[in-house]
């Protein structure tokens, strides 16, 4: 495990945790999305769960430094015991460094959102619900320019980022291009929005690649505008 993307990756949560207004629910947010149950955290720190749980709920004051750096060094220590997948795929992330044509936004959330609340940010209808009902960020991405400009190094470096997350394909005409190539993507993102066309619209087959690869498939037709603004609307 290369020790500078841990660094990277360590700083990234220090910071978002420091600087939120809820760090209880940041802290929580990182912890679910590295897939880590608060007795394992507990464990790994030495306390008992209940020192993690009133953290992350607001019952103890705002974690210091100290306390972060800690609770951070032992998610990412889990996480590297496990194989360190979670965090190959942030450092994907944090380098990712599309051009805004080919990635108009990516963002990622203080705490875990809802799908239904992504849903109502943006006007979307449902076509498949998978077994995961929550993401903690985004991805929109410009489908047609990702297809005939990124290497296939830069479609797996797009599309195997974070599976905790959204991800958003505009300029669709009826979503078969990017649900064939999210197929060699393992591990998939938790949803997938299709913009720019209604259900009637959408591929024969969408819905069942999304039952087979386990992700939650929707689609809108709002502005681009809007949709950004929907999603930074969220946490």
């Amino acid at each position: 495990m290369a020790r500078a993307a841990r660094d990277d990756l360590a700083e990234k949560i220090a910071g978002e945790v420091a600087l939120s207004d809820e760090p209880g629910a940041t802290l929580r947010k990182w912890r679910t999305d590295f897939g880590v149950a608060q007795t394992e955290l507990a464990d790994q720190l030495d306390v008992s769960p209940s020192v993690v749980s009133d953290y992350e709920s607001g019952r103890r004051d705002n974690p210091g430094i100290n306390v972060v750096r800690r609770l951070v060094s032992a998610l990412l220590d889990i996480d590297e015991d496990r194989g360190g997948d979670h965090i190959r795929q942030h450092a994907r992330v944090l380098s990712a460094g599309f051009d805004s044509d080919v990635v108009y936004d990516l963002q990622e959330y203080a705490a875990n959102v809802g799908v239904e609340r992504v849903y109502d940010a943006i006007d979307a209808e449902e076509i498949h619900r998978g077994s995961q009902d929550t993401v903690a960020g985004h991805t929109v991405i410009n489908s047609i320019a990702a297809i005939t400009r990124l290497s296939s190094d830069e479609f797996f470096q797009l599309y195997g980022q974070s599976t905790n997350r959204v991800l958003v394909f505009t300029n669709v005409t009826r979503g078969e291009s990017p649900l064939v190539a999210l197929r060699v993507v393992s591990p998939t993102p938790n949803a997938v929005v299709l913009h720019g066309l209604d259900s009637d619209a959408v591929w024969e087959h969408a819905a069942d690649l999304a039952r087979i690869d386990d992700f939650s498939l929707a689609v809108t037709d709002v502005e681009l505008d809007d949709l950004l603004d929907g999603l930074h609307s969220l946490p």
